[in-house]
């Protein structure tokens, strides 16, 4: 997946915003809060990060093409990133990505939920 289809897949979620920030990342939200970050390294080589359940962490950080989200990871959250992936696995990383934003979108309040339109869509 290159950086066009990431912001192409999270834009047709429900209520996200997005905005460039922290060094040129492409940075997705639902309700204010992040979900996922894009962007592509010095070696142009692209990487996503996205929030994860527990259980999908402990698989993901010891599999080929993924490691513990820089910054996240080591303050304690359940992040990880994307990184060297061939397009063999966008289907993968979009999963991963839908997984990041319903867990975020479950975070924020009911009300906040019914504000933004998305009650449905997240808790289904």
């Amino acid at each position: 997946m290159d950086i066009t289809a990431f912001n192409h897949f999270c834009q047709s979620l429900p209520a996200t915003t997005y905005v460039v920030q922290w060094g040129g990342a492409h940075v997705w939200k639902v309700g204010g809060k992040v979900f996922a970050l894009g962007g592509v390294g010095e070696d142009n080589q692209t990487w996503f990060t996205f929030k994860t359940s527990d259980q999908n962490y402990c698989f993901l950080e010891s599999h080929v093409g993924y490691r513990p989200a820089p910054y996240f990871a080591s303050r304690g959250m359940k992040w990880i990133q994307q990184f060297a992936a061939s397009d063999a696995q966008d289907e993968e990383l979009t999963y991963y990505l839908l997984q990041s934003y319903k867990t975020v979108a479950l975070g924020l309040s009911k009300r906040k939920r019914m504000e933004l339109g998305i009650v449905d869509f997240v808790e289904s």
